[in-house]
């Protein structure tokens, strides 16, 4: 037998020997007052003995969350007085609410989290960080029973030593107005007395105070942080935002859209990294590889051959035209015509109200930083000798390297070595860890490397690069690995892992504005940085690096910046989608079964295998899975992968189902065009139907279709169904006569 199971049939006993003995009615006003003499008689007679029973029944009472607690903090009052009552039920009560507050921690909080620790991961957090003030608040307040406060806080992250002297604190007050009433029993008619809408009001507002002072302290340290500077008179903007990538490109856009003044500061080019140097020069130059990789396959399409004659340099300016076609959109003709001052020019922050740009001074109410990211380029010993290529300078190749080394297995890493690939290099991608795309789960990660190698791509996992060498134009790539060293000649190095934000050198180090651990800037909820006024959002701020997602985090960071603290926004980062846009793609929202089973939250993988799929099959794109992660026996969607053909675009669905709650039984009977790549969210659906049919109802569904094949049973129910006719028939006939 379990320990736990022991506790809660000790606890059931106490419990039902509780009630069964009938012991509340000791527990009751009138038998109080009924034996106040004698109650107070023998206190004088044997005080310690009272002392250590009262504390023993009391502690036990609150740990087993039976009724009675305020009926045995009148007793006190009237048994010991004032002064003593207090001490005994403050020590008594709160050692019994701690006892329940393990109790309850021992016995729930682990299935309780394991079940529903995704939607309860906001709270969590919520109870780490403001959970004192919480619990305060809620026992100055006697309106929430106490003994629910003790069983919920359990459920929680608190520490029970914070959770025990708060509720000591906290219970006082209320401590006080009962013991009190104890003493003056003989003027009490019932417990309703004691508690009148005036003193319960004064409790509500007691237990509110906390909350108001903590916005009062908030408000005076904000006053305290921002007084060191010259508030300007009048501001020249509603808001100055830098950086004008995807993040600060929105931001300017929805400042604008309702009639804010609003500067947008970029001192490279409009746009930023995903314009110029990341989402569409990758995916432009992806997609000229896809039609060399395509050619390649013309037998499968039944063409004898098809060859493609191509220059490198032709294909890169190709990838510049695309950048050329894509850059009115995030012009500054664009954006001057819907209202934005667009400045280009270097900005530096001189203080929370001004920004320094060409040599004058804008003075502004709130300031957004959207500076958006660097290639990461770790202090690798021969680094500088290599000269490496990034994500950044990739695009001014002009001649194919014939030997390349990727180092990283991310998803740009990913996306770059396949392309480049498929242009005709010799790639080998490096990667320190046991599997390419960390963050996929290992059969999702196994399918892409497959793909890899057979188009000529030699991956190395769970190599470390060491150092660089370079012997001429040779470069060399110095790695270890559980076999020993490995060393790698090539003509170009991609370094690929990943991306540093850019928090210096305009202002941010010498005004003191915070960084988080990863090196982005630490910001709130709402998006704020340690000075009220300015934000953050995108890359600058993390925690993913998706340019949809600077655009999501640039509307809150907008939005509060304008219409604080009148109304404000906590940012929404549930649920964030992304995709690897290598062939396969790898498209993923919410929790894979990796975490899912890291984070220890049960759960059921639904697999759908594209190779099953009519329109993949038709496209020879049958290759690849979809995995949805839901509850045990539930619809909900908890996370979606896919890998395959347009992944990106079939996930949408899932995004939709996690974002607006609905589940797979919705998507089953939703109907989907016929032959589309998106079937294949329907039939994952009808997997996860089928795996959680009802047998039970289904085997009484097979004997009922049995028994109907039968043409005796037919007859038999035809009969049957006559004759209720017949009387139903001669008994409305009779009602009518008889009316």
């Amino acid at each position: 037998m379990s320990k736990k199971l022991v506790v809660v049939l000790i606890i059931v006993a106490a419990v039902v020997a509780y009630f069964q003995l009938d012991l509340g009615t000791h527990l009751t006003f009138e038998n109080l007052k009924a034996r106040q003499g004698e109650l107070q008689d023998y206190c004088l007679e044997h005080p310690l003995a009272t002392f250590g029973v009262f504390v023993g029944v009391y502690v036990l009472m609150a740990a087993l969350s039976l009724p009675g607690a305020a009926i045995m903090t009148i007793a006190a009052g009237m048994v010991f007085g004032l002064l003593i009552g207090i001490l005994l039920v403050s020590i008594a009560s709160t050692i019994g609410a701690t006892l329940a507050f393990l109790l309850s921690r021992y016995l729930l909080r682990e299935s309780v989290q394991r079940r529903f620790g995704t939607k309860l991961a906001t709270i969590n957090r919520g109870i780490e960080k403001e959970g004192a003030f919480y619990l305060f608040t809620l026992r100055l307040i006697p309106l929430f029973p106490f003994f629910v406060i003790n069983l919920v806080f359990g459920l929680t992250p608190m520490r029970a030593r914070t959770f025990a002297w708060v509720s000591q604190v906290g219970m006082l007050a209320g401590t006080v107005v009962y013991v009190n009433a104890g003493t003056q029993l003989a003027q009490l008619e019932s417990p309703a007395g004691i508690l009148s809408p005036g003193l319960i009001g004064a409790f509500v507002l007691l237990g509110i105070f906390p909350l108001v002072a903590k916005r009062v302290i908030a408000g005076f340290q904000v006053r305290k942080v921002m007084q060191r500077f010259d508030r300007p008179e009048h501001f020249d903007y509603n808001v100055v935002v830098i950086g004008a990538g995807s993040g600060g490109l929105v931001a300017a856009y929805i400042a604008a859209a309702v009639k804010a003044k609003v500067a947008l500061i970029e001192k490279h080019r409009m746009g930023g990294d995903c314009l110029n140097t990341g989402c569409v020069p990758s995916k432009a130059l992806i997609r000229s590889a896809k039609m060399l990789s395509y050619a390649r396959r013309a037998a499968e399409w039944g063409f004898r051959s098809a060859e493609v004659d191509f220059d490198f340099g032709e294909v890169m300016q190709r990838v510049q035209s695309v950048i050329r076609k894509v850059e009115p959109h995030d012009s500054v003709e664009r954006y001057s015509k819907l209202g934005v001052d667009c400045i280009e020019a270097e900005a530096r922050i001189v203080d929370p109200y001004r920004v320094e740009v060409e040599g004058r001074t804008l003075t502004t109410r709130n300031i957004i930083v959207a500076t958006g990211a660097g290639p990461l380029i770790p202090p690798i010993p021969g680094v500088e000798q290599v000269q490496p290529l990034t994500s950044d300078t990739l695009w001014g190749l002009r001649e194919l390297p014939e030997r390349l080394v990727v180092v990283g297995g991310g998803p740009i890493g990913c996306e770059m070595a396949q392309a480049m690939a498929r242009f005709g290099a010799d790639v080998t991608q490096v990667e320190a860890a046991s599997q390419i795309m960390g963050r996929e789960d290992p059969d999702v990660s196994e399918l892409v490397r497959r793909r890899f190698e057979e188009e000529g791509i030699r991956v190395l996992t769970d190599h470390r690069v060491e150092s660089f060498e370079r012997d001429g134009d040779i470069k060399v790539v110095v790695c270890s690995s559980p076999d020993g060293e490995l060393r790698i000649e090539c003509d170009e190095i991609l370094m690929a892992l990943g991306r540093k934000a850019n928090v210096t050198g305009f202002g941010l180090e010498e005004l003191g504005v915070e960084l988080a651990e990863r090196g982005t800037v630490a910001v709130d909820d709402f998006l704020r940085t340690n000075y009220p006024n300015i934000y953050a959002c995108g890359d600058a701020a993390g925690p993913y690096q998706f340019t949809h997602f600077a655009a999501h985090q640039a509307w809150y960071a907008t939005v509060n910046a304008l219409f604080s603290p009148i109304k404000s926004f906590k940012v929404d980062n549930r649920v964030i989608p992304w995709t690897t846009f290598t062939d396969p793609e790898v498209a993923r929202v919410g929790l894979n079964e990796t975490e899912a089973r890291e984070r220890k939250v049960p759960h059921q993988v639904v697999t759908y295998g594209i190779e099953d799929l009519d329109r993949a099959i038709a496209d020879g794109e049958d290759y690849g899975l979809l995995k949805v992660i839901t509850p045990p026996g539930k619809d909900t969607v908890l996370g979606a992968t896919i890998v395959g053909s347009h992944a990106g675009d079939i996930l949408t669905e899932y995004v939709a189902a996690m974002k607006h709650r609905f589940g797979l039984n919705k998507i089953l009977g939703t109907v989907h065009v016929y032959p589309t790549m998106g079937e294949a969210n329907k039939y994952a659906a009808g997997v996860w139907k089928n795996a959680n049919k009802p047998e039970r109802a289904l085997r009484f569904l097979e004997r009922f279709h049995g028994w109907r094949r039968s043409a005796k049973t037919e007859r038999r129910l035809r009969m049957a169904l006559a004759a209720v006719g017949a009387l139903l028939l001669v008994t409305l006939a009779w009602v009518g006569l008889g009316a």
